[in-house]
């Protein structure tokens, strides 16, 4: 019997002869700090080659189904047991990922992604013109047949899926010109809904012309018109009671919003260009570069300057940038994140290091000045990745007890944090943190039931609008007095080495006062709050029976780990009171967006074809919608991303 080959693989062995850790138990330990966003993905092997690259709409989800080999194919299966480490790029939108990812396989050829071998040119769409009734179909390669070409698009899988809502939105034909020219009878996408039977004459030569004139006029990118007459025949058939009929206008405008998406990982025009940008907290600076060729994004890498504590940013981005071209040519454009003290004098050694000019720019608007963005964006992610680390865990859970004045390192710490609007649907959020990170598992919700005055449980009392105090005693008395009921000999790991509530001396008093009536006086207690005038690198540390707060120095590692640690808990409460919130929407999750009024919703609905579109758009495509500025734009696409 044959045994399975993904059990007969060696431990992967370091230089120095230890076992280097792979496999699941690699995979597991980055799931502890991965978004919940789109983005893309490589795994790597013990000698550095990537094994596969993927893509997701939510990285998080997706990575986590490899840590359940068993459910895995047995190819899969040696992937995972060989890969040592991951790279992550987060993406604005799914369709991004998908291009990137297309990109990043065609430069590496991983073993493991089994569509590149004939994936060797992008394919495009072709709208024949040699024909009365033109062909849409998928073409690859030279293109000497007469027509339109668009694309290139990333995969074969996205020219197809095109295809598919080309079909629903146009009716065009797909069959070749011997099969129309011996057609008797309307073939199967007739009767779905998927060709107008040109064959056999459902439509008259100048009605499908002006679908053929539509379809090239969406795959350009052109006007907008014909998606404003379908919503407003959508709109003219449902006043008509013509359901049916609206909902086939409704699939045809989701159809043309999909077609319309923009992109922003290919920057077209943009040339030969490195982006490098730099994000410093905490005494740790990350610097990423990505690599732009021929205006396609060819990937990315972080690094961890050492010995930058002591220097602002811009001074360790200016040695990393000297030291990184030491060994490898620079581009011709360098697109960095902070303007340099010596920013010309590098241009011009770089120059006589390549043989060419050599442009350094810090762009502060446009498109490039977008890609800066995406990469800081990525920096600051990678940046929370290593922070979380387990060894550096360890130092800043012990440097914490050292600032706090605690016995020893805490095993577990409990921050709380409540989200409401003027009192309605609040709700509280307990994150959990401990020698792994963040302890995901251990999060709870809570939802706010009504007043628990000094000395009483909760009741039914009901609060006034805004009573934070009144919602933190809820909260903390329900949290402890289950907790005493259900291990009152504390045997258990439930119970918290420290608890730091986000707040001042106010919402301190109350945790307190909390726990003295139950008794409990073995658990420390912080609040953090922020600085003058809210300032979030200047926060204070409150601790019970000192009057004089904590204020630790801005690049204190302490410091951002406390900040890191409130950040989440205000994160994840503020997630369950959206949710919450949408759950009592009845209508349209749309109805709770700010500055979106009847006559906006109204646009945004015909131009997405639904709210699901919208909530799945890109602020480029939602700036297209009538009455949508660039402003109201950002803040729709922030009230449905707000991890981005």
């Amino acid at each position: 019997m044959t045994s399975d080959p993904s059990q007969t693989l060696p431990e992967p062995i370091s230089e120095e002869g230890s076992v280097t850790p792979c496999g699941v138990e690699v995979i597991e330990a980055y799931l502890k700090t991965l978004p919940a966003s789109p983005g893309v993905y490589r795994m790597i092997n013990v000698k550095g080659d990537v094994l596969y690259v993927g893509k997701a709409k939510n990285l998080k989800k997706r990575v986590v189904a490899y840590t359940r080999p068993e459910r895995q194919s047995v190819r899969i299966q040696r992937m995972i047991a060989g890969t040592v480490s991951m790279e992550f790029v987060t993406t604005h939108t799914e369709a991004e990922a998908l291009l990137l990812e297309s990109n990043l396989i065609k430069r590496f050829a991983p073993r493991y992604n089994i569509l590149l071998r004939d994936d060797k040119s992008f394919p495009f769409i072709l709208v024949t013109n040699e024909h009365k009734f033109p062909q849409v179909l998928k073409h690859r390669g030279a293109q000497n047949r007469k027509g339109d070409y668009f694309g290139p698009f990333a995969s074969v899988w996205a020219v197809n899926e095109t295809l598919a809502v080309l079909q629903r939105a146009f009716l065009l034909r797909t069959c070749t010109d011997s099969v129309f020219a011996n057609r008797s009878r309307p073939c199967l996408l007739y009767q779905i809904k998927r060709c107008a039977a040109p064959c056999v004459n459902k439509i008259a030569e100048n009605d499908y012309a002006v679908l053929v004139d539509e379809a090239r006029e969406f795959l350009s990118g052109g006007s907008h018109r014909i998606q404003k007459r379908l919503a407003g025949m959508m709109q003219q058939a449902s006043d008509g009671m013509e359901f049916e009929i609206a909902a086939q206008y409704r699939d045809r405008i989701r159809a043309l919003t999909r077609i319309q998406a923009h992109q922003d990982i290919n920057l077209s025009g943009l040339g030969e260009a490195d982006v490098i940008a730099a994000y410093q907290t905490g005494g740790v600076t990350c610097v990423q570069v990505f690599f732009f060729r021929t205006g396609a994004n060819f990937g990315n890498r972080a690094y961890f300057p050492s010995q930058a504590r002591d220097s602002d940013v811009a001074s360790v981005l200016e040695a990393f940038v000297g030291q990184f071209y030491a060994k490898t040519l620079p581009a011709r454009t360098l697109l960095i994140s902070h303007d340099l003290e010596n920013q010309g004098l590098l241009a011009e050694a770089l120059s006589v290091r390549s043989g060419n000019r050599v442009y350094v720019l810090c762009p502060k608007r446009g498109n490039k000045r977008k890609l800066v963005e995406h990469a800081l964006t990525n920096a600051r992610e990678a940046h929370g990745r290593r922070m979380a680390e387990s060894a550096s865990q360890r130092r800043l859970l012990e440097g914490l007890a050292q600032t706090l004045g605690l016995d020893g390192a805490p095993g577990r710490i409990e921050v709380y944090d409540n989200s409401h609007v003027s009192g309605t649907r609040a709700v509280a959020g307990m994150i959990v943190a401990g020698p792994e990170g963040l302890m995901k598992s251990a999060y709870r919700k809570f939802t706010i039931k009504g007043a628990a005055p000094r000395g009483k449980p909760a009741g039914d009392e009901g609060y006034s609008a805004g009573d934070d105090y009144a919602m933190m005693r809820e909260v903390l008395h329900r949290r402890f007095s289950r907790a005493l009921k259900e291990d009152p000999d504390r045997l258990g790991e439930q119970w918290p080495d420290l608890v730091l509530v986000d707040g001042g001396k106010g919402q301190l008093g109350i945790a307190i006062e909390v726990l003295e009536e139950l008794g409990i006086d073995d658990v420390a207690l912080a609040a953090i709050a922020k600085g003058p005038d809210r300032n979030a690198g200047r926060e204070h540390i409150f601790l019970p029976g000192d009057p004089v707060p904590i204020e630790l120095e801005a690049r204190n590692p302490i410091l951002y780990f406390l900040q890191r640690l409130r950040d989440e808990a205000h994160r994840f409460a503020i997630g369950t009171h959206r949710n919450k919130r949408s759950k009592a929407i009845s209508r349209s999750i749309l109805d709770e967006v700010p500055g979106v009024g009847a006559n906006r919703k109204k646009a945004l609905l015909h131009h997405f074809g639904g709210p699901e579109g919208v909530a799945q758009a890109g602020r480029l495509d939602l700036e297209a919608v009538g009455g949508i500025s660039k402003a109201l734009a950002e803040k729709i696409y922030d009230w449905f991303h707000p991890q981005q």
